[in-house]
Protein backbone atom coordinates (compact mmCIF):
# COMPACT_ATOMS: atom_id res chain seq x y z
CA UNK A 1 0.00 0.00 0.00
CA UNK A 2 1.47 3.44 -0.99
CA UNK A 3 1.50 6.56 1.15
CA UNK A 4 -1.32 8.92 -0.10
CA UNK A 5 -0.33 11.85 2.14
CA UNK A 6 1.31 14.83 0.66
CA UNK A 7 5.08 15.70 1.55
CA UNK A 8 4.99 18.28 4.18
CA UNK A 9 5.06 21.81 3.18
CA UNK A 10 7.17 24.40 4.65
CA UNK A 11 6.79 28.54 5.20
CA UNK A 12 8.78 31.07 6.93
CA UNK A 13 7.41 33.61 9.29
CA UNK A 14 8.80 36.59 9.99
CA UNK A 15 7.41 38.68 13.01
CA UNK A 16 8.94 42.83 12.03
CA UNK A 17 6.51 44.89 13.93
CA UNK A 18 9.04 45.82 16.78
CA UNK A 19 10.48 48.98 17.37
CA UNK A 20 13.88 47.94 18.72
CA UNK A 21 13.97 49.70 21.82
CA UNK A 22 16.87 48.56 23.04
CA UNK A 23 19.18 49.04 20.27
CA UNK A 24 18.78 52.83 20.52
CA UNK A 25 18.40 53.71 16.80
CA UNK A 26 16.05 56.40 15.10
CA UNK A 27 13.72 53.59 13.93
CA UNK A 28 12.74 49.82 14.14
CA UNK A 29 16.24 47.99 13.97
CA UNK A 30 14.76 45.28 11.72
CA UNK A 31 15.48 48.17 9.29
CA UNK A 32 19.06 48.96 10.32
CA UNK A 33 21.78 48.07 7.63
CA UNK A 34 24.18 45.66 8.48
CA UNK A 35 26.87 44.56 6.13
CA UNK A 36 25.04 46.69 2.96
CA UNK A 37 21.28 45.89 3.69
CA UNK A 38 18.82 45.92 5.71
CA UNK A 39 18.80 43.05 8.92
CA UNK A 40 15.29 41.98 7.49
CA UNK A 41 16.24 41.70 4.21
CA UNK A 42 19.53 39.40 5.33
CA UNK A 43 16.61 36.61 7.15
CA UNK A 44 14.10 36.81 4.19
CA UNK A 45 17.00 36.21 1.91
CA UNK A 46 18.11 33.30 3.62
CA UNK A 47 14.29 31.52 3.42
CA UNK A 48 14.23 32.56 -0.28
CA UNK A 49 17.71 30.79 -1.27
CA UNK A 50 16.64 27.55 0.18
CA UNK A 51 14.60 24.91 -1.73
CA UNK A 52 12.99 24.04 0.96
CA UNK A 53 10.88 26.92 2.04
CA UNK A 54 7.53 27.42 -0.53
CA UNK A 55 6.97 30.95 0.81
CA UNK A 56 7.67 33.66 3.44
CA UNK A 57 5.52 35.68 4.41
CA UNK A 58 6.15 39.05 6.82
CA UNK A 59 4.59 40.49 9.87
CA UNK A 60 4.52 44.12 9.64
CA UNK A 61 2.53 47.12 11.64
CA UNK A 62 -0.36 48.39 9.42
CA UNK A 63 1.61 51.88 9.16
CA UNK A 64 4.44 50.80 8.61
CA UNK A 65 6.18 52.94 5.63
CA UNK A 66 9.44 51.56 5.42
CA UNK A 67 8.54 47.61 4.24
CA UNK A 68 7.93 48.77 0.53
CA UNK A 69 11.49 49.78 -0.08
CA UNK A 70 13.08 46.97 1.82
CA UNK A 71 10.94 44.21 0.49
CA UNK A 72 8.60 45.68 -2.88
CA UNK A 73 5.87 44.55 -4.09
CA UNK A 74 6.13 41.33 -6.08
CA UNK A 75 9.75 40.34 -4.90
CA UNK A 76 9.36 36.51 -5.82
CA UNK A 77 8.86 34.17 -3.02
CA UNK A 78 8.06 36.70 -0.42
CA UNK A 79 4.34 38.13 0.85
CA UNK A 80 4.26 41.02 3.37
CA UNK A 81 0.98 40.95 5.59
CA UNK A 82 0.28 44.20 7.76
CA UNK A 83 -1.50 43.09 10.71
CA UNK A 84 1.36 43.55 13.03
CA UNK A 85 0.27 43.46 17.05
CA UNK A 86 1.40 45.28 20.38
CA UNK A 87 3.64 41.98 20.92
CA UNK A 88 5.53 39.68 18.90
CA UNK A 89 3.13 36.60 19.84
CA UNK A 90 0.52 39.24 18.94
CA UNK A 91 2.22 39.38 15.50
CA UNK A 92 2.58 36.01 14.94
CA UNK A 93 -0.94 34.77 16.29
CA UNK A 94 -2.51 37.28 13.54
CA UNK A 95 -0.24 36.37 10.50
CA UNK A 96 -1.17 32.99 11.21
CA UNK A 97 -4.89 34.10 11.01
CA UNK A 98 -4.16 36.01 7.90
CA UNK A 99 -3.10 32.52 6.31
CA UNK A 100 -6.19 30.70 7.32
CA UNK A 101 -6.91 28.42 4.51
CA UNK A 102 -3.72 28.91 2.49
CA UNK A 103 -2.13 27.06 4.59
CA UNK A 104 -3.09 23.15 5.66
CA UNK A 105 -3.31 22.10 9.46
CA UNK A 106 -0.06 19.73 8.81
CA UNK A 107 2.37 22.54 6.96
CA UNK A 108 5.04 23.44 8.62
CA UNK A 109 5.83 26.98 9.77
CA UNK A 110 9.05 28.37 10.84
CA UNK A 111 8.82 31.37 12.62
CA UNK A 112 12.12 33.84 12.42
CA UNK A 113 13.21 36.70 14.21
CA UNK A 114 13.91 39.63 12.18
CA UNK A 115 16.65 40.50 13.78
CA UNK A 116 19.20 37.23 13.11
CA UNK A 117 20.78 38.47 10.02
CA UNK A 118 23.12 35.09 10.46
CA UNK A 119 20.61 32.43 9.11
CA UNK A 120 21.79 30.32 5.89
CA UNK A 121 20.06 27.90 3.86
CA UNK A 122 22.02 25.08 5.78
CA UNK A 123 21.32 25.89 9.38
CA UNK A 124 17.34 25.89 7.51
CA UNK A 125 17.91 22.49 6.00
CA UNK A 126 19.63 21.23 9.30
CA UNK A 127 16.24 22.30 11.15
CA UNK A 128 14.15 20.31 9.13
CA UNK A 129 16.17 17.00 9.18
CA UNK A 130 16.84 17.35 12.64
CA UNK A 131 12.71 17.75 13.51
CA UNK A 132 11.78 15.38 11.18
CA UNK A 133 8.29 14.52 11.90
CA UNK A 134 8.52 14.97 15.65
CA UNK A 135 5.02 16.11 16.75
CA UNK A 136 5.79 18.88 19.07
CA UNK A 137 8.29 21.01 16.05
CA UNK A 138 11.71 22.00 17.22
CA UNK A 139 13.69 24.71 16.92
CA UNK A 140 17.85 25.87 16.66
CA UNK A 141 19.47 26.32 19.92
CA UNK A 142 22.66 26.20 21.36
CA UNK A 143 24.44 24.41 24.30
CA UNK A 144 25.21 26.93 27.26
CA UNK A 145 29.07 26.74 27.46
CA UNK A 146 29.94 29.37 30.04
CA UNK A 147 29.22 29.32 33.60
CA UNK A 148 26.02 30.54 35.01
CA UNK A 149 25.71 33.00 38.04
CA UNK A 150 22.20 33.64 39.48
CA UNK A 151 22.26 37.12 41.10
CA UNK A 152 20.10 38.64 43.66
CA UNK A 153 21.51 38.66 47.75
CA UNK A 154 23.20 35.66 47.42
CA UNK A 155 24.87 35.08 44.20
CA UNK A 156 24.81 31.46 43.06
CA UNK A 157 26.09 28.77 40.39
CA UNK A 158 23.42 27.36 38.42
CA UNK A 159 24.45 24.13 36.45
CA UNK A 160 24.69 24.49 33.09
CA UNK A 161 23.51 20.31 31.99
CA UNK A 162 20.78 20.27 29.82
CA UNK A 163 20.40 24.73 29.44
CA UNK A 164 20.20 25.53 25.94
CA UNK A 165 20.30 29.10 24.56
CA UNK A 166 16.96 29.51 22.40
CA UNK A 167 17.38 30.47 18.39
CA UNK A 168 15.08 30.81 15.75
CA UNK A 169 13.85 29.47 13.07
CA UNK A 170 11.30 27.66 15.59
CA UNK A 171 9.50 25.40 13.35
CA UNK A 172 6.04 23.55 14.19
CA UNK A 173 2.91 22.67 12.58
CA UNK A 174 0.17 25.25 11.44
CA UNK A 175 -2.42 24.00 13.50
CA UNK A 176 -0.21 23.37 16.57
CA UNK A 177 1.20 26.86 16.60
CA UNK A 178 -1.92 28.53 16.13
CA UNK A 179 -3.71 26.41 18.83
CA UNK A 180 -0.37 26.74 21.17
CA UNK A 181 -0.16 30.60 20.59
CA UNK A 182 -4.27 31.23 20.79
CA UNK A 183 -4.45 29.10 24.00
CA UNK A 184 -1.43 30.78 25.72
CA UNK A 185 -2.67 32.83 28.91
CA UNK A 186 -0.17 36.30 28.54
CA UNK A 187 0.99 37.52 25.65
CA UNK A 188 3.95 38.70 27.62
CA UNK A 189 5.00 35.81 28.80
CA UNK A 190 5.55 34.37 25.69
CA UNK A 191 9.12 35.20 24.46
CA UNK A 192 9.12 32.17 22.00
CA UNK A 193 6.83 30.41 20.21
CA UNK A 194 8.22 27.08 21.67
CA UNK A 195 7.59 28.42 25.37
CA UNK A 196 3.53 28.66 23.70
CA UNK A 197 4.27 24.66 22.58
CA UNK A 198 5.46 23.65 26.06
CA UNK A 199 2.82 25.24 28.08
CA UNK A 200 0.30 22.57 26.00
CA UNK A 201 2.68 20.10 27.89
CA UNK A 202 5.19 19.00 24.86
CA UNK A 203 8.49 18.97 24.46
CA UNK A 204 9.86 20.85 21.27
CA UNK A 205 13.28 19.18 19.70
CA UNK A 206 16.28 21.24 20.32
CA UNK A 207 18.71 21.36 16.83
CA UNK A 208 22.41 22.40 17.38
CA UNK A 209 22.09 26.06 15.47
CA UNK A 210 25.36 28.16 15.32
CA UNK A 211 26.98 31.29 16.67
CA UNK A 212 26.71 33.39 13.63
CA UNK A 213 22.71 33.52 13.90
CA UNK A 214 22.97 35.67 16.97
CA UNK A 215 20.07 38.25 17.50
CA UNK A 216 20.92 41.89 16.58
CA UNK A 217 19.85 43.42 20.31
CA UNK A 218 22.32 45.49 21.45
CA UNK A 219 24.43 48.06 18.93
CA UNK A 220 27.60 45.84 19.50
CA UNK A 221 25.68 43.18 18.04
CA UNK A 222 26.00 44.61 14.55
CA UNK A 223 29.54 44.33 14.37
CA UNK A 224 29.73 40.76 15.38
CA UNK A 225 26.94 40.10 12.43
CA UNK A 226 28.90 41.59 10.05
CA UNK A 227 31.86 39.64 10.66
CA UNK A 228 30.21 36.57 10.56
CA UNK A 229 28.30 37.94 7.15
CA UNK A 230 31.73 38.53 6.00
CA UNK A 231 33.23 35.33 6.54
CA UNK A 232 30.90 33.60 4.37
CA UNK A 233 31.00 36.17 1.19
Amino acid sequence: MTDTNPPPRYFALLPAAGVGARMAANGPKQYLPVGGKPLLRHAVDAFRASPLVAHTYVVVSLEDGQIDAVLPPGLDGVTVLRCGGATRMDSVLNGLRALHGQLSDTDLVMVHDAARPGLTPALIEKLVQGVGDHPAGGLLALPVVDTVKRSGDQVATVPRTGLWLAQTPQMFSYALLLRALGSAPDANAITDDASAVEMLGLSPRLIEGHPRNLKVTLPADIRIAEMYLAATE
